[in-house]
């Protein structure tokens, strides 16, 4: 009996070749993110070499100095440079973003195939994922936190459970579509294997979306990791966070407002960078926004 060839994959989220380059010409501010981002992630990784000293070093003669050519963003109630602390506070808003971004695609995408294929895996998990989803994130994450001790990787695992479901959500909706294409139907009659049917014919399909994810996810997790520092749910005050910072300039924000002013805007910046290169990659990777223009 004649078999049903194979059919290839149908490339509907992958860009045609010039997208991206058409996306950057005709949306520099993509451009933008992307240059402010870089000076972020340099900024972190080179922290020690852009003239800052121990973010820890405890000076009581110099508390609360006012910003000056000395101290470019002054000092604190305890003497520490806020300059320093501001620089390599950095790391752990970059160090937060991308790995909650990293683990929460990934866990996502695992059980977002499972469930947008397998109809009892759908019935089950998904149960679950809107239970998480029905709690708001921060909320959440701070019942989350309060069950364990304050400590970075916790805080990167109270966020990244409290993303998960809408990254389970948005796969679970893509594959859902993608089922039903003439490719998948090609390659179930042909005897092709579950897993390779998921492997070769939808995951690929899902890469687009998941890369806009993931930058909304990043910029996000930057945000609540501030949020959770700031109330004292989030990363030990020893380290120096731009929550961490904030919180700690809060009661002295009418004589010392620039404790709080300066953590704040580079957090606005690092989140707007972020959220650029996704609006970027969205007009990029959406076939029916390239088709526009």
């Amino acid at each position: 009996m004649a078999t049903v060839p194979s059919a290839a994959p149908l490339d509907i989220a992958t860009p045609p070749r010039g997208m991206v380059r058409d996306a950057l010409r005709r949306h520099p501010t993509m451009i933008v993110g992307i240059i402010l981002l870089v000076a972020m992630v340099l900024m972190a990784v080179f922290a020690p070499y852009l003239w800052t000293i121990d973010p820890q070093d405890l000076s009581p003669v110099r508390r609360l100095r006012q910003p000056s050519e000395l101290y470019w963003f002054g000092t604190d109630m305890l003497g520490r440079d806020v300059y320093s602390r501001t620089v390599y506070g950095a790391r752990i808003s970059l160090i937060v973003g991308i790995a909650v971004a990293v683990l929460s695609v990934g866990i996502g995408l695992f059980f977002g195939l499972i469930t947008g294929y397998v109809r009892l895996a759908d019935t089950l998990i998904m149960r679950v994922m809107d239970g998480l989803m029905s709690i708001p994130p921060i909320l959440l994450a701070i019942a989350l936190m309060a069950l364990t001790k304050a400590s970075l990787e916790n805080v990167i695992i109270a966020i990244t459970i409290a993303e998960v479901p809408r990254v389970a959500r948005l796969v679970r909706s893509v594959v859902l579509s993608l089922r039903e294409q003439p490719f998948v139907e090609a390659a179930v009659a042909s005897g092709t294997r579950f897993h390779r049917i998921l492997l070769r014919h939808i995951l690929p399909n899902t890469v687009a979306p998941l890369l806009v994810q993931g930058t909304y996810i990043c910029a996000s997790a930057m945000i609540t990791e501030a949020i959770l520092s700031f109330i004292g749910a989030g990363t030990p005050p020893t380290i120096p966070s731009w929550g961490n910072i904030m919180a700690e300039g809060r009661s002295l924000f009418q004589i010392a407002w620039y404790i709080i002013l300066f953590p704040g805007i580079f957090l606005s910046v690092a989140v707007l960078a972020v959220n650029l290169v996704g609006d970027g990659l969205r007009d990029a990777l959406d076939p029916r926004l390239a088709r526009r223009m």
